[in-house]
């Protein structure tokens, strides 16, 4: 297993209140950053910039939020292959996924084949059509509710969970509450996607899909790809620290999910799907 965070040697610099630049050399805490290439059957499928760690989970959620998988179950076998590094140790920066019987193997083809960084999320894909699954599970049909102020209490409850963050501040985090509000799941990496697919990899294994009731928590912006993938899981409700793209709020009126952004408390902005929050309301006053 690669490591999580990487020591390195920096010089920090501070102007004092006399005008003077003051010089330190000390070491810092980096987060890592490593590909790792996903193949099926030994075929390469993908490659994706993220943090080492449950890379089973990685595998498992990144092929379900590309609709080649329908659930866990869908997997015979996961198995790291030893790739050695510039150093001549393993990396384990290749994942192989051997499918159940009876599992149609994915297209592995020039549009399904591309390379997903830490940063670019959907850039890559052939078009905006091609990222446009058709889910296997109707969230709009999901009539679950939650207080706000159960959603209210997320961020802080996320970031208490955020082990490696308090070490780096280099990673997004995204976070999985089950319909009567505890906190499932928390897993960091450097691509916001992979976060994402590490939790809804875990949940596939651990609870089943779909994620009827179930809260997506993401401690940066809700984008397109973020949105695609709750849908994917039958995730009803997607709560980001941050803003929303247009992509996002489209995608989720269109399905009939429940949107949140600038969940900051005490507010939050509620992009789709404001049904399904419950708080007493206060009326606004109407002007004399």
């Amino acid at each position: 297993m690669g490591r999580v965070t990487v020591r390195t040697p920096v010089t920090r610099l501070e102007l004092g209140a006399d005008g003077v630049l003051q010089q330190t050399r000390r070491p810092d805490t980096l987060t890592a950053e490593e590909p790792l290439e996903v193949r099926v059957a030994g075929r390469a499928l993908t490659v994706t910039m993220r943090t080492p760690g449950v890379d089973f989970d990685l595998t498992i959620g990144f092929l379900l939020g590309e609709g080649l998988l329908h659930g866990a179950d869908d997997v015979a076998t996961l198995m790291h292959c030893q790739d050695a590094g510039d150093d001549g140790r393993p990396t384990y920066n290749v994942v192989d996924v051997v499918l159940a019987e009876g599992v149609p193997a994915p297209d592995v083809s020039l549009e399904r084949h591309f390379f997903a960084s830490s940063s670019c999320g959907v850039c890559g894909k052939a078009s905006l059509d091609a990222v446009r699954l058709r889910s296997h599970h109707d969230v709009s049909a999901d009539a679950t509710t939650w207080p706000a102020e159960l959603l209210l209490g997320l961020p802080d409850a996320l970031r208490e969970q955020q082990q490696v963050f308090g070490r780096t501040g280099g990673l997004h985090a995204a976070g999985l509450v089950s319909p009567d509000g505890e906190l499932l799941v928390v897993r960091e990496d450097v691509g916001r996607q992979d976060a994402v697919d590490k939790v809804v990899g875990w949940a596939a294994r651990e609870v089943g899909l779909p994620l009827t009731g179930h809260v997506l928590v993401v401690s940066g912006r809700a984008s397109f790809e973020l949105t695609q993938k709750a849908v994917m899981a039958g995730i009803p409700c997607l709560a980001a620290v941050s803003a929303p793209s247009s992509l996002a709020v489209e995608l989720a009126r269109e399905a009939g999910m429940t949107l949140v952004g600038f969940l900051r408390p005490p507010r939050m902005t509620v992009y789709a799907g404001e049904q399904r929050l419950t708080a007493p309301v206060r009326q606004p006053v109407q002007p004399v």
